[in-house]
């Protein structure tokens, strides 16, 4: 899975939590919690989203990396090129 995979699916988590989502207003390197106005059990629907979709654990110590959407992305690319090296 490549960097544009993985951002089209964290994107589409959002959608699910946030139907009116335009991507094309999202700011790469803004916090999305803040752009988005979600509140702390959204924004855990999202953590639980992307392990869902794309099978890669999240660790609570790791929650708040995960602040923009580029962070993210980030991210979950070198997780899951970790679990694929194990």
């Amino acid at each position: 899975m490549n960097m544009e995979d993985i951002r089209a699916a964290v994107l589409a988590t959002l959608g699910a939590i946030v139907p009116d989502l335009d991507p094309r207003d999202i700011r790469a390197e803004r916090p999305l919690r803040t752009q988005l106005d979600l509140d702390s059990m959204d924004w855990l629907n999202v953590i639980v989203g992307l392990h869902e979709r794309l099978g890669v654990a999240i660790p609570e110590t790791d929650y708040g990396r995960l602040g923009s959407l580029d962070e993210i992305v980030g991210y979950l690319d070198g997780r899951l090129a970790r679990e694929r090296r194990e």
